[in-house]
This record gives structure tokens, sequence and C-alpha cells, in this order.
């Protein structure tokens, strides 16, 4: 791109962020604010639902009633019959269960113990393997035909299978709907958010989204005390999607850039009237449209039609930087260092953060209760986020969160089970610290990847928390039933190796954002220097 289109499309941006604080923010972008916050305070119900309709529940083997002189294994999975002199040992395939926390669960409905353990366990990671594939392909049908198809779509199709859920009676075909429900969970009321939020406000928008996930936490561990069989707790927790459906009102950029002018057009009325605020003339705000329609036109042209028109030398180094992002995020030693450390970071950070949230049974006597305090340990984690980052920089927090929180759960391993306020003020530490960590490390790989790799390093980044967040259900409740300090051990040396490979990583406080992988190798970006010929000396290097 020229640097005139640059310049005439970073005008247009300007201009749009301009529009926004024109619109004020006010009753219509609090609407949105509200739908984005009620999406994610629902969200936990889902994905930590393995905690209490999966969970690990006390049984005890029932052989057969006709048989005499049974002998029950100490693991209760078999047991042995002496008949005649001949000692016979059979497998259990009837088991009673202890109904003092749980009513009702599909662990004891569906018999999720001895050899059928691991579906307890996959029960909670397939929904995880549903949000490992969903992001690409949800981002590119929101692109393609709007954020309004998309979150109704996804909407309808994650409440009925949610729900949905609670009246199945085949395990498999439960397995099979929690990955629906996983693969729809696209977090397209958030992008809409942010869309609609002038720039100034953005940040703070951004950090609030996440409270009500560790509202949401809270509210899933009540909802579970009073509702103790598992279908109707199942149903009380999706129905309530439902309250998200008359979302009427939408801005967005996409409707603009698709060439649907007079239903943008529409929308901005819609919102000036709610803020009680005035619009540009109609006619400068269809030139705006235009030429953000334009710019969109140009940045989606086919690489056959972009061969065939006249393009610049930096046009065609953009282009081909595009098309060998892979090799990019790892074409010299920092940005390979950055990607790799990065998607360790990412890939342990979602695996303690979700086995803290799914180890109740571990650390607590009262899962109910562990339940509540983990999402309240999110609530300071969050919101003291944003200030700590600004006085103490992005790599010091994020090695203070992985390191300390390490610690506490390695220390957790050596400690007896008798003193629990000492087992729990420690997992509660070991909580709030790596929530902190995780939500500093999404400041963090925005800095740290240059603009030109910064979309596929970021995916890539997710892609690695999506397998930790698959592997944490497994360690939680296929390993930790087995040896229960080992789940301590896991996550605690994790965390550690965590904080170790920040370490590596360079500070981004008050530095500007890389715009090429060259610029990772200056300490300074030379002054002057425009972006056309930091693409043309990338282009240099790579030919090298």
């Amino acid at each position: 791109m020229k640097s005139s289109d640059r310049d005439k499309a970073n005008m247009s941006n300007t201009k749009f962020d301009e529009l926004l604080s024109n619109l004020k923010t006010s009753k219509w972008n609090i609407m949105y604010f509200m739908f984005a916050s009620t999406w994610f305070f629902l969200i936990p119900f889902q994905s930590l639902s393995g905690a209490y309709i999966a969970p690990s529940v006390g049984f005890q083997c029932r052989p057969p009633e006709n048989l005499s002189n049974v002998t029950v294994s100490e693991n209760n999975c078999s047991y042995k019959v002496n008949a005649s002199g001949e000692v016979q040992e059979l497998p259990c395939t009837s088991w009673d269960y202890d109904k003092s926390i749980f009513s009702s669960t599909t662990t004891s409905e569906f018999n999720l113990v001895c050899d059928r353990e691991y579906l307890r366990a996959t029960y909670q990671s397939i929904k995880m393997f549903g949000t490992f594939v969903s992001p690409v392909i949800g981002g590119y049908f929101a692109d393609r035909f709007g954020r309004k198809i998309v979150v109704v779509v996804t909407l309808v199709t994650f409440t009925v299978c949610s729900s949905g859920i609670a009246f199945l009676h085949n395990i498999y075909a439960i397995l099979v709907f929690r990955f629906i429900v996983g693969f729809v969970n696209i977090p397209t009321f958030y992008t809409l958010t942010m869309e609609v939020t002038e720039m100034r406000l953005r940040s703070f928008v951004g950090i609030l989204t996440a409270l009500p996930w560790a509202f949401g936490t809270m509210a899933w561990g009540g909802m579970a005390y009073f509702i103790r069989d598992w279908r109707t707790l199942q149903l009380a927790v999706s129905l309530p999607n439902l309250i998200l459906f008359p979302v009427l009102y939408r801005l967005e950029r996409w409707l603009i850039t698709k060439g649907q002018h007079e239903k943008a057009m529409k929308v901005l009325k819609k919102a000036a009237r709610w803020n009680n605020s005035k619009l540009p003339p109609e006619d400068e705000l269809r030139s705006l449209m235009q030429e953000i329609e334009e710019e969109a036109k140009k940045d989606s042209e086919s690489p056959k039609d972009a061969a065939s028109s006249a393009q610049t030398n930096s046009s065609r180094v953009r282009k081909k930087l595009s098309n060998l992002s892979r090799p990019l995020l790892c074409s010299t030693r920092k940005i390979s260092l950055i990607t790799v450390f990065m998607c360790v970071d990412y890939f342990i950070v979602a695996t303690v953060f979700y086995g803290l949230s799914l180890n109740g049974t571990n650390f607590s006597a009262d899962p109910f209760i562990y339940m509540v305090l983990t999402g309240l340990m999110e609530i300071p984690a969050y919101s003291i986020t944003a200030p700590v980052i600004q006085k103490f920089g992005r790599k010091k927090t994020t090695i203070f969160g992985f390191c300390v929180s390490g610690v506490s759960l390695l220390a957790l391993a050596f400690i007896p089970d008798d003193i629990t306020w000492l087992v729990m003020t420690l997992a509660m530490l070991g909580k709030m610290l790596i929530s902190a960590a995780y939500q500093t490390i999404y400041v963090y790989v925005n800095e740290l990847f240059p603009t030109v790799v910064r979309t596929k390093g970021m995916g890539i980044a997710v892609v690695s928390s999506r397998l930790g967040s698959m592997l944490s259900p497994y360690i939680t409740d296929y390993i930790g039933p087995i040896v229960p300090w080992m789940p301590s051990i896991i996550f605690g040396g994790a965390a550690l190796v965590a904080g170790v490979s920040t370490m590596f990583l360079p500070e981004t406080q008050g530095k500007p954002l890389p715009d090429t992988i060259t610029d990772l190798q200056d300490n300074k970006r030379r002054e002057g220097r425009t972006d056309v010929a930091g693409e043309a000396e990338e282009e240099k290097r790579l030919n090298s």
C-alpha cells in the first residue's frame, strides 16, 4: 500500500473513531456493554460445568446379589468370587454412589468410574476442544457475513445445545453436544462491544469485560449449591441465555465495509437518538463510509487481482510478509524466542487457570464454597491489573504472577490435608495470581509481536492456550483421584517454568509498537523511518 493510501486509510479510521466520540458514550454504548457482560457472566456455567455435572463422587462396587463369598477390591472396580475353592476375579458392573453432596450427576447416572473414568475428564475437555477450532472459523464467518448473523446463529445453537444436554440419555450424545457448545462459543459480543466503544475507553472497557466472568464463576458455585440434580442444574443455567436475544440494535463497521450504507446510516441515527448526540452532515457521513468501503475492498483484494494491478514495491512486500507469516514467526532469533515463550506462557497459564478452577475436590471439602472463592479471587486480579502493569511493566508483573503462584501451588503438595485453612489460602493465592498473569499476557502479547505478524502470533498463542485448557481436566479428574498431590506439583512446576521463560522476553512498557521484525532487532527504532522503508528493509533481509 502506498504511503498516501495508508494515510487515507488511517484518516478513515481516525474519522470513524471521531464519529464514535461525537456519538458519546451513553445508553446506546452501555447497552452493548451490558449484553457483552451478560454473555461473559453466563459462559462459566458451561466452561466449568464439569465441576458439578461430572464431578468425582464416592462409589462402592455392588456385586450380584446371588453370589456368596465375595471380596470387593480396594478400588471398587472388581470383585473376587470363591467358588468351589477356585478364586475368580470379575469386573464390577454396578455401583452404589455417595449422594451426600450431589443427588444426581452424569458420573453416577452413566457410571463414569473405573475403566470409564476418563469420560469425566473428556466431558470437560471436549468443550475446550470445541473452542480450539471455533475462533478461526467464527472470525471468518463474522467478517464474511457480519457480526449480527453470527451472533444470532451461535447464540441460538449455544442455547439449544446447552439446554438439550439436560434431556439426553446417552453419554456420547452429551459429549457431541458439549463439543458444539464449545464450537459456537465465539467472542463476537466482545468484538461488537469494542467496535462501538470510543478509542479513549477501549482499554478500560476491555478490562471490565473480564469481571463478569469472575461474577459468573461465583454464581455457578451458588447455583450448584441450591440445585444438586445435574439435569435440573444444566437446564437452569442454560435457559438464561434467552435474555440475550432482544439485542436489536447493531453498529457494525462490517455494514459499511460491505457497502450497506443505508442500514449503517439508520443504525447511526438510532445511536445518536439514544445518546442524545448529533451526527455530522449526511453527505460527510456517506463520504466517510465510501472511504472505509474502498479501503476494505483493497485489503481483501485477492492475490490474483493484486498481481494484475499496479502496485508499489512496498505493497508487494506487505503481501509477501502476509503470505510468509509462518516462516516470519521463526525467521530471526528474537521473533523465534517471542513466539516460543509466548506459546509456552499461554499453554501453561490456561492449564493452571482451568486446573485450579476445576480442582475443588482435591483442595476443599466443600466444592461450592471453593468455586465461589475462586471467582472472588479473580475480581482483584482483574481490577488491579491495569494500574499494576502501568507502574511495574508487563514483564515483571507476569513473572511475579507466575512465580508466586507456582511456589504457592508447589507448597500445597507438602501441606497436610487437615490444615484446611492453609490449603485454601495457598490455593486461592495461586488462583488470584495466575488470573492476574492471564490478564497481563493478553496485553503483553499484542505489544511483543510486530504489526506484520501480530494477528498470526496472537492466533498461535491462543491455540496454545486452548491445548492447555483441554489438558487440565485430565490432570485434575484423571490423575488427581489416583495421586492427590500430583496436580499441585504439575501446576506449580508449570507456573515456575512459565515465569522463567518470561524472563527471556523484552519489556514493552513505554516503547512504541514494532511494525516489522527488523524493529525488534533494534533497541530503539530509528527516527524518521517510514513504514515503507521498514518494509523494504525487511524484504532485503528476507531475500538475503
